[in-house]
């Protein structure tokens, strides 16, 4: 971590002139310097950097910050890394976590960049590219971009690269650490990972290479046409997307994104100028890809296979998307076509057509729904909301919420209420509950303990005393859903009236749940006030339940059902105060439902 004094004198020295200086030519204009916005690929002046205050805003897209928060923007680095590099243009150093050596990772670093150069090398090799050249020119790869996306050749042998890297110094141990080695049960000595493939490097973005992937050039069935570098300290798959590095600046000038699957399709894209261009290392986007997508643009046309795995790899991404508030298209390409066969096949102009053409996620969804005859029985529009719902569930925009709400009941012919009750329902459903004490709960194959039944069952241990009070509330045993908390409440009823122990517990889990009971630590500041809203929660559960889920109703409905819901609502309400429910306990309720409403909604 970079101390606070040291970030604030790194922040004091900065010249942010400077620094958006070298993005964007700026012009004075009284105190202030204006352009246009490199953020957005704005024309006009509206671009404004106030050196004295040490600030940036644009007053058409809106952002605007410190001379960090530009290089966030700008650079799509993370804090540390954006101070990091600030501090390197003012000078000042920025100890490492390691204090003996400057980059922890630097060993692997210099490893991966050697592989890079000698797999290179093979490429060029007069004698030893010469499949890898021939592969490239049929696939109409110009060799300028060879350099620019770091493609290579990994030879047949199994040993040329570890044979290479120790000539130079490198450990066995440091090569295995970057993902460049592997071993086998066959033999103890370790071998190249990557043997007679195309090789092309992953980069971070700051252009350091983290990783390799590498196509098969020979006709083994029995061989994965791709593989790519494991994990390691520098290269998790999962937030990593190839092409970014290239492409981040395009998607910020042009407000979008295009996701192919693999390496070719991003390569094929950029060769016939579509700038940005990205693809995830495998077929599913994951939510850490979706969430570096939406730093640099608001909409994604997705370009997956149409077969049933792209189909299925599209929709998944689509939700990543949506949940990151960024609007996914799809586009839909002949079949057995994928970017790079089109625009060998029919050019750039082919393909801008089909992206023309592209459709929102859920009307693809429903496209495909129809034409499966999905909508034309009750059968099939219950089938079919069932596979809207995730859709539904995940976008995060309201307006375009509102949007799909309204679709998707136009076109399955199911109320539009219904269809919020149904996403709410979802919503809930997805939300575990969790006792109070984690490290006090077992692990069972049962449902998690509700945190009201564990917490009140947590006091009854320490205080059976109470459970007269608690019955005189109106408390039973059918109060607890959870089976097993449930009979240990009937045991310890049954102990304080017989004087027994706790013997009768016959199943091995309710045992177990009975002794983490015991050990739950928990301190209760007032445990007589947790014990009489705890009380109220369980026995007055179902009509509180009732209005949690009339909240997160409300925030999807429209004007009319929203009349009704607030009817139902008050309806409930004054039915709880009538039961001896105070107006404080509800408010109280209504307030931490409000938090739970608005994450389960979002999520």
């Amino acid at each position: 971590m970079v101390s606070d004094t040291l970030v604030e004198e790194i922040r004091e020295r900065a010249d942010i002139l400077e620094i958006c200086g070298e993005a964007v030519r700026l012009k004075r204009t009284g105190r202030t310097w204006r352009g246009p916005c490199p953020l957005h690929g704005g024309e006009g002046p509206n671009f404004s950097v106030d050196p004295a205050r040490g600030i940036f805003k644009c007053f058409v897209c809106g952002e605007g910050g410190d001379v960090f928060a530009f290089v966030m923007k700008q650079s799509g680095l993370d804090f540390p890394a954006a101070v990091r590099h600030v501090a390197e243009k003012v000078g000042i150093e920025v100890p490492e976590f390691d204090a003996g050596r400057e980059d922890p990772w630097a060993h692997i670093r210099e490893a991966l960049a050697f592989a890079g150069e000698w797999f290179t090398a093979q490429l060029l090799d007069e004698r030893a590219g010469a499949r890898g050249r021939e592969y490239l020119a049929a696939r109409g790869i110009p060799d300028e971009f060879w350099g620019t996306f770091g493609m290579g050749l990994a030879p047949e042998g199994w040993r040329g690269l570890m044979d290479a890297a120790r000539s130079r110094g490198l450990a066995d141990e440091v090569l295995a650490a970057a993902g460049l080695s592997a071993t086998s049960e066959r033999t103890t000595e370790p071998y190249d990972r990557f043997r007679d493939r195309l090789m092309f490097t992953i980069h971070d973005l700051r252009d350091r290479p983290i990783g390799f992937g590498g196509r098969s050039l020979g006709s083994d069935p029995g061989t994965p046409k791709y593989i790519n570098s494991p994990e390691s300290p520098i290269f998790h798959k999962r937030s990593t997307l190839f092409g970014l590095n290239r492409s981040r600046h395009a998607m910020r000038r042009e407000g979008f994104a295009l996701i192919g699957e693999g390496f070719m399709d991003v390569i094929g894209l950029h060769v016939h100028g579509f700038d940005t261009a990205v693809a995830p290392l495998g077929t599913a986007l994951t939510s850490e890809q979706a969430e570096l997508i939406a730093r640099y643009a608001s909409k994604v046309y997705l370009m997956y296979d149409s077969d049933a795995a792209g189909l299925k790899a599209t929709f998944r991404a689509g939700d990543a998307l949506l949940a990151v508030g960024v609007h996914p298209l799809v586009v839909s390409l002949p079949s057995g076509e994928d970017p790079d066969s089109l625009l060998r096949a029919s050019g750039r102009e082919a393909l801008d057509a089909f992206i023309g053409d592209a459709v929102d996620i859920l009307d693809r969804k429903l496209q495909i729904l129809e034409r499966q005859g999905y909508l034309e029985s009750t059968e099939g529009r219950r089938r079919a909301v069932d596979g809207l719902l995730s859709t539904l569930r995940a976008v995060r925009d309201p307006a375009l919420r509102d949007l799909y709400l309204g679709r998707a009941a136009e076109a399955t012919g199911v109320r539009r209420e219904t269809l919020v009750s149904e996403v709410t329902r979802t919503a809930e459903a997805a939300r575990t509950p969790r006792p109070r004490s984690r490290s006090a709960a077992p692990n069972l194959d049962v449902p998690a303990p509700p945190a009201a039944e564990w917490t009140l069952l947590v006091l009854l241990l320490r205080d059976p005393g109470l459970i007269p009070a608690a019955e005189s509330e109106g408390l039973t045993a059918e109060h607890f859903r959870h089976p097993g908390l449930r009979r240990i409440y009937e045991s310890t009823r049954t102990r304080i009236e017989t004087d027994g122990s706790a013997d009768d517990l016959h199943d091995p889990a309710d045992t177990e749940l009975f002794e983490a009971l015991g050990a739950d630590a928990t301190e209760f500041v007032h445990p007589n006030q947790v014990f009489d809203e705890t009380v109220r929660r369980l026995v007055f559960r179902e009509p509180l339940e009732r209005l949690g889920h009339i909240d997160r109703q409300l925030m999807l409905a429209d004007e009319q059902q929203a009349r009704r819901l607030l009817v139902e609502k008050s309806e409930i309400a004054r039915e709880l105060r009538r039961a001896g429910v105070s107006l404080s306990f509800l408010r109280g309720y209504a307030l931490a439902e409000q938090q739970v409403t608005q994450s389960s909604i979002e999520s």
